[in-house]
């Protein structure tokens, strides 16, 4: 039962979603843990951090587009996030904010099962898409980037992996030669992806395995 000391995470976001909420409140309760979870929608991240460190929320997770933007406001991150220069979570130690990317992990959890003599596309530039590069750099896939500039190109392509990081419904617009990897939670590798990097979370959390 929720109590005084029950301990809160969320995610921020520009359009709360409840994907988070229902692994991590589920995996919670599998624990039997005195914490719980709640997605908010924001429209100013340096205010949603003020909030953190007000009502002492434990930690949080921060999808596009403040994963760039949310470490003018962190204590510490780890050397991946200072590299990339984008997070997509934060543990908050005593009133120091630490800043993580799982994302980093689910990216190169889901690639490394691919053969890496395909070509990478990788969909976007924003922070998602900078932690897929990493990983894929990391497993010496050859990548190029298809972003507005050169958006035309991503209809020409074929016999390669495409990753789409940008919250658009591009799946129609890829060649069926492809193989077609989609961060967008409302599909069959999003949902993979998503389970990825929440369990990532979950362990940051509470120093847990994630039990789904």
């Amino acid at each position: 039962m929720i109590n005084k000391d029950t301990e809160i995470y969320c995610s921020f976001a520009e359009k709360a979603g409840n994907v988070g909420c229902q692994m991590m409140n589920t995996a919670f309760y599998y624990y039997g843990l005195d914490k719980i979870y709640k997605s908010f929608s924001v429209k100013n991240i340096e205010d949603a951090v003020n909030a953190v460190l007000t009502l002492d929320i434990k930690g949080f997770a921060i999808t596009m587009p403040f994963k760039v933007d949310v470490l003018k406001y962190v204590d510490s991150m780890e050397d991946s996030v200072k590299e990339l220069g984008a997070a997509n979570t934060v543990i908050n130690k005593d009133g120091k904010l630490h800043a993580y990317n799982t994302d980093i992990y689910s990216s190169h959890a889901y690639l490394q099962q691919f053969e890496n003599d395909s070509k990478l596309y990788i969909v976007g530039n924003g922070g998602y898409a900078k932690a897929v590069k990493y990983s894929a750099k990391k497993l010496d896939y050859n990548v190029e980037t298809i972003t507005r500039e050169n958006w035309d190109e991503l209809f020409d392509i074929k016999n390669s992996i495409v990753y789409n990081c940008t919250p658009l419904k591009i799946a129609d617009w890829v060649d069926t030669s492809n193989l077609f990897i989609d961060c967008l939670v409302d599909t069959p590798t999003g949902i993979i992806l998503a389970n990825l990097q929440a369990s990532k979370q979950f362990e940051l959390y509470t120093d847990l395995e994630f039990p789904l």
